[in-house]
């Protein structure tokens, strides 16, 4: 798809703010919207027109009544997600600054393969645990710039959803190929976000340019010599990232949320499996 298509095609843009780039969907009637336009349900967000509707249809409750404030408060739109992520990582470095209960807690949450039947949530938990400074400030970074674009467009629990699953695709990664290595940091995590941006992207004709610049010059750092980085867990995640950004590029349509759910389970019970084989080969 070219450029030309994707400006030209409605479907890609908010249907009441048309310059406006957008991958969610109404599900009442199943028209884009920005995050400005996006009221959040129990189950997905409808447009305001559906919402007038539906309020229309419906008693005024204390819960209905107080949505419209909360939409003029401009919070919807907030990805909480990524700022929630970014918090809590910080928080959880300073912690692990404490002396004595700092090194304890990064033992329990950092990953190391050979430990993973032992402590499987540090599969995921790894993301918590950054070896310095630097570390935890770049990967941050990273995550609050792409997740303040990436958020928004996919929906809360699709962004956690995609930010997990590539960490569980790093460590995962990293026992297969490097079963002795303990590894630390978001970075897989991170590096999922930007191989789902660039699929997406890719399936919506925007110009990737920017970000395959940008996954080039990280792929060249973590390859220098004597930087000490698990390319392993970089390059798991980017690929599981790549693969859930199909699937959320292939399953847009309100219809096609439960096969979309069922996908994501399948990669994760896959990413599960895939444990079995240093399992068996390398002890």
């Amino acid at each position: 798809m070219t450029n030309a298509d994707f400006r030209s095609n409605p479907d890609n843009f908010c249907y009441r703010h048309p310059e406006r780039q957008s991958f969610v969907l109404c599900q009442r009637c199943l028209r884009t919207i920005c995050p400005e336009c996006q009221t959040q349900m129990p189950v997905g967000v409808i447009c305001p027109e559906c919402r007038a509707e539906q309020q229309k249809q419906q008693h005024h409750t204390a819960k209905v009544t107080r949505m419209p404030r909360r939409r003029a408060a401009g919070l919807d739109g907030r990805p909480v997600v990524t700022y929630g992520l970014v918090i809590l990582t910080s928080f959880m470095y300073l912690v692990g600054l404490i002396p004595g209960l700092g090194d304890e807690v990064k033992s329990w949450l950092a990953f190391n393969p050979q430990l993973v039947l032992v402590q499987p949530w540090s599969l995921v938990t790894v993301t918590l645990v950054h070896a310095s400074i630097w570390h935890v400030a770049l990967n941050m970074l990273a995550l609050w710039a792409i997740g303040r674009s990436l958020e928004p467009l996919l929906g809360r629990w699709r962004f956690l959803a995609l930010y997990l699953l590539s960490a569980l695709g790093g460590s995962v990664l990293t026992a297969l190929l490097a079963p002795t290595t303990w590894v630390v940091g978001a970075s897989g995590a991170v590096w999922g976000l930007l191989g789902a941006m660039f699929v997406i992207g890719r399936h919506l004709g925007a110009n990737v340019t920017t970000i395959a610049v940008i996954l080039g010059l990280n792929l060249l750092i973590t390859f220098l010599p004597g930087s000490n980085i698990a390319w392993q867990a970089h390059i798991g995640g980017g690929l599981v990232g790549a693969l859930i950004g199909f699937v959320f590029a292939r399953t847009r349509a309100i219809r096609q949320q439960r096969q979309q759910m069922w996908l994501l389970i399948a990669i994760g019970v896959g990413l599960l499996a895939l444990l079995a084989v240093p399992l068996f080969v390398y002890r």
